[in-house]
């Protein structure tokens, strides 16, 4: 039998993907895209069939992430990520996107729905991070006061969506949880990190009447739709980020916690060190979105995730200039 490499810090190569609303502008994130045409996303780090990253770093370079979890299993993901392990899956899946023009209107289904209607998918909870926002850059979250099922499926078929949905102003450092259930779309002039569960399952419900790159309305998915769509959520706001540490250099606020990720943002002053133990429960995938640090002797720059194993025991960041972090793991 031979031995398995022991786990370490693990960064990946990114894919990318080519959807109609992408441009050019993850090449500010220090992404290599294709010489040619628009890219949407940049797939950080993923494990799934329609995009898998491989390993950047170290003895395990070359290996696809999907490779990783089938040898290292809970070691890599965590115990408390072993129901994932159980279907064969990577928990979570961490992307960039640049919306240079809007996304459609979607939904995206719970886990017992897709279960139920997409094979062994996932459903997919999701959260966004604004790393760049033009003047007067909005979302859309959810739906306007006096919206409901009825008036909202017969407005899709009229092609006049726009005055159900409610719209958010967003600048650069904003969030934004984002359920499943939640109807939503990311419209033109931002650039977001966006940290979800391990699925690809949208359902499109408007696309701005406009065509795809063959001359064609994209599919829409109005049935399923409105199967999942919640619309006791009317006109969100905005949350502000709860601060639960701020000693030593190191501040540390939770953005989003939900069943299957929190996220966090931790703020690192230069000199200052961060440290932590992974001691077999979850894994954790720290983003640097702003300055220099490392992690062990891995070092970092912005924009870049780093997987810390689920069993790789201590760990210390050192911000080399002040640093903002996302951070992930499952409670």
């Amino acid at each position: 039998m031979t031995k398995k490499e022991a786990l370490y810090p693990l960064k990946f190569k990114p894919v990318f993907k080519d959807y109609i609303w992408g441009g050019r502008n993850l090449e500010k994130l220090g992404r290599k895209i294709p010489a040619e045409g628009v890219t949407a996303e940049s797939w950080e780090i993923a494990g799934h069939p329609d995009g898998t990253t491989l390993v950047a770093n170290g003895a395990l370079a070359g290996k696809p992430l999907t490779a990783l979890v089938d040898e290292y299993g809970v070691d890599l993901v965590g115990h408390q990520n072993a129901w994932a392990l159980e279907r064969g899956k990577f928990p979570l899946l961490i992307k960039l996107l640049d919306a240079n023009r809007p996304l459609s209107v979607q939904v995206h289904p719970s886990d017992a729905y897709a279960l139920a209607h997409e094979g062994n998918e996932l459903g997919k909870a999701e959260m966004w991070v604004i790393l760049e926002a033009a003047p007067n850059a909005e979302v859309i979250i959810g739906v306007k006061k006096g919206t409901t099922p009825e008036n909202f499926r017969q407005a899709i078929q009229d092609g006049v969506l726009e005055k159900y949905l409610h719209r958010i102003r967003v600048k650069t450092g904003d969030y934004i949880d984002v359920p499943a259930g939640t109807l939503h779309a990311i419209m033109d002039g931002v650039l977001i990190a966006e940290i979800q569960q391990n699925s690809n399952t949208t359902y499109r419900v408007y696309d701005w009447n406009r065509l795809g790159a063959d001359e064609k309305p994209r599919p829409l998915h109005v049935d399923k739709a409105m199967d999942v769509i919640d619309f006791e959520q009317v006109e969100p706001t905005l949350r502000a980020p709860q601060l639960v540490a701020d000693e030593n250099g190191v501040r540390r606020s939770v953005l989003v916690s939900n069943p299957y990720f929190t996220t966090e943002r931790v703020e690192i002053s230069a000199g200052s060190s961060y440290c932590g133990k992974c001691s077999g429960a979850t894994l954790e995938i720290w983003g640097l979105l702003a300055g220099a640090a490392s992690v062990n002797e891995t070092p970092l720059k912005a924009v870049e995730f780093v997987l810390l194993p689920a069993s790789l025991g201590e760990f210390g960041i050192h911000a080399k200039a002040d640093a903002i972090f996302l951070r992930t793991y499952v409670a």
